[in-house]
C-alpha cells in the first residue's frame, strides 16, 4: 500500500508517458523571449493508469458528508441531493453563456426571480440581490447597504457597527473591511445580548448592529423584538446573518423580527455543494426602504419577460456577472422539492437531532447552558478536567473512528467550545454511533489519556503542528523553478 500513498512526483520514471500526440507539420510560432522557459518544464513521467489511480486514491483520503458524520457546528453541513446536480447541469443551463443577450436566458432568469421571491418569503424582506458570491460576500454587501443608506441621509458621523462576542468572525471583519469601527459588547452565559450592555453603546455614531438569531450558542434571542426597537431607535440598522436561518424555516422570519438587512448561505440552509472554498452563495436581502441600495443587477419581470434592471442608488455590482448560477439552480430545485407545504419540516428535525445528542452527552461533557438548544449546541470540554484531556484532543480522536470533528474552540464565550450541529438530515442510528463514539472517547480519556491526546492514530496524516503549518505551510512538493 506504500505505493499508493506516494504523491505523484513520487511515482514519475524516467521515459515513461500516458500519452500519444499525432505527429502534424504546425506552423512556427515565435514567442516573445520574454515569454520562453529558460529550462524544461519539471513535470512527472507517469501512466495514464498510474494518474488515475493516484487521483482515485487521493480521492478516497478526502472527507465529506457523503463519507460520513460531519456536525460541524454553525455550518449546516447537510446532505446534497444528487437531484440538483442533474438538473443543475442540463445543457440548457450548463452550457449558456452569461455574456449571451437576455431574450437567450429567459429560462434561468425566470428561475433567478422566482428564487428572489422565494427568499423573500421565507426571511420576511421585500426584495434580494443574487449577486453575491459567497456568504461574506454578502455579509459584505449588507455592510455596504448600511454605509449606503446613512450616507444618502448626510449622516456621516454613523461609523460604528456593534458586534456581540459570540459573533461568527467574519462578522467584524467584514465591518472593518467596509470601513466600519467596530464595537464589542459583552454576552449573556447563554450568547444571548446582553440589553444593558447594548444600550451602553447606542449613540448617534452606531450605524447598525449585527446578529444572528438563533445565536452561536444555538439559543434564540427571546429580547429580539426589544433589540431591534432600541437599534432602530438610537437610529441604526438591525443586520441578519442568515448563517443558523435553517432552525427557523417556515417557523419565524427575521423580517418580523425587525431586522433590515439578511445574507442567506445557500450552501449551507438550500442544500448546495459547500467546503473546499467553494462554490458558494451569499444573496442579500433587504426591507422595502432599502432595496435602491441592493447591489446592481435585479432580475425583473414584466408581461412574462425577464431583464436585469440597474438601480442608480445601488451599492454597484460585486462581480462581473450575476453570482453563481450552477448554485442557484441547485438551491432552487431544493426549495420546489420541499415547497412551502413543507418547508417548516425542516427546523423541528434539525432541532430534535440536536437536542437528543446534548442530552444523552450532557453526564460526561459540560453543558454550559442549559435546557432546550435550536439546532446547535456547545459543550465546554469533559466533565472531568483530572486527566487533561482538552477539546482538541477530543477532535482528533474522533478521526480515528471515522467521525469529522465538531466545529472546536468557538464560540469564544467558552474556553473548551465544542460546537455540534447534527442537521435534519441524519438519521437516528447515525446519531447513535456518534454518542456511543463519543462516550467511548470520555471514557478512553480517564483510562488512556495519553492516547486521546497523541491522536488521531489512524489517519494518512498524524497529528500536525497546527501553528506552523498555518504560518510556514509546504504547498508544493518540492521547489519547482
Amino acid at each position: 500500500m506504500k505505493y499508493y500513498n506516494k504523491l505523484i512526483f513520487e511515482i514519475s520514471t524516467k521515459g515513461r508517458k500516458g500519452y500519444a500526440l499525432e505527429q502534424k507539420a504546425l506552423p512556427e510560432i515565435n514567442l516573445p523571449q520574454n515569454l520562453l522557459r529558460s529550462s524544461k518544464a519539471d513535470l512527472p513521467e507517469v501512466s495514464e493508469f498510474d494518474v488515475v489511480r493516484h487521483y482515485t486514491n487521493v480521492s478516497q483520503k478526502n472527507f465529506g458528508v457523503e463519507t460520513g458524520f460531519y456536525p460541524l457546528g454553525s455550518c449546516t453541513m447537510k446532505y446534497n441531493p444528487k437531484i440538483n446536480d442533474e438538473l443543475a447541469t442540463l445543457s440548457g443551463f450548463a452550457n449558456i453563456h452569461p455574456l449571451q443577450p437576455v431574450e437567450t436566458v429567459q429560462g434561468l432568469l425566470k428561475i433567478y426571480h422566482e428564487t428572489q421571491n422565494m427568499l423573500s418569503e421565507i426571511s420576511g424582506l421585500a426584495a434580494y440581490s443574487l449577486n453575491p458570491f459567497a456568504g461574506a460576500h454578502g455579509e459584505l454587501a449588507g455592510l455596504m447597504i448600511i454605509k449606503a443608506y446613512h450616507e444618502k441621509n448626510n449622516d456621516f458621523k454613523r461609523n460604528k457597527i456593534i458586534v456581540p462576542d459570540s459573533a461568527h468572525g467574519t462578522n467584524p471583519a467584514s465591518a472593518t473591511v467596509c470601513g466600519f469601527d467596530t464595537v464589542e459588547i459583552k454576552s449573556n452565559p447563554d450568547g444571548t445580548v446582553n440589553l444593558e450592555a447594548l444600550k451602553a453603546v447606542l449613540n448617534d455614531e452606531t450605524a447598525g448592529l449585527m446578529l444572528t438569531n438563533p445565536n452561536t450558542a444555538g439559543v434564540f434571542e427571546k429580547d429580539i423584538t426589544e433589540i431591534s426597537r432600541l437599534v432602530h431607535e438610537a437610529g441604526g440598522l438591525l443586520y441578519y446573518d442568515g448563517a443558523n436561518l435553517n432552525a427557523l424555516l417556515g417557523k419565524a422570519k427575521p423580517g418580523d423580527m425587525g431586522f433590515d438587512i439578511t445574507h442567506i448561505n445557500l450552501h449551507k440552509t438550500f442544500s448546495t455543494p459547500h467546503g473546499g472554498g467553494g462554490p458558494g452563495s451569499g444573496p442579500v436581502g433587504v426591507c422595502a426602504r432599502l432595496t435602491e441600495f441592493l447591489p446592481n443587477p435585479i432580475v425583473k419581470e414584466k408581461d412574462g419577460f425577464y431583464f436585469f434592471e440597474d438601480s442608480k442608488d445601488s451599492i454597484g455590482a460585486l462581480g462581473q456577472f450575476y453570482g453563481n448560477a450552477s448554485v442557484y439552480l441547485r438551491a432552487y430545485v431544493y426549495l420546489m422539492t420541499f415547497g412551502k407545504e413543507h418547508m417548516s419540516d425542516i427546523g423541528p428535525l434539525a432541532v430534535l437531532n440536536a437536542n437528543y445528542i446534548k442530552d444523552s452527552l450532557k453526564d460526561l461533557f459540560e453543558l454550559p447552558i442549559k435546557g432546550y438548544c435550536m439546532h446547535e449546541f456547545v459543550f465546554d470540554g469533559l466533565i472531568n478536567e483530572s486527566t487533561g484531556v482538552k477539546t482538541l484532543d477530543i477532535a482528533k480522536r474522533l478521526l480515528d473512528y471515522g467521525f469529522h470533528a465538531p466545529t472546536v474552540y468557538f464560540p469564544l464565550i467558552f474556553s473548551q467550545s465544542m460546537m455540534i450541529e447534527p442537521t435534519e438530515v441524519e438519521s437516528k442510528d447515525t446519531l447513535d454511533e456518534f454518542i456511543k463514539i463519543m462516550r467511548v472517547v470520555a471514557k478512553e480519556a480517564i483510562e488512556q489519556p495519553d492516547m486521546v491526546k497523541t491522536a488521531p492514530h489512524h489517519t494518512i496524516v498524524r497529528r500536525l503542528d497546527e501553528a506552523k503549518a498555518a504560518r510556514q505551510p509546504i504547498v508544493k512538493f518540492k521547489d519547482i523553478k
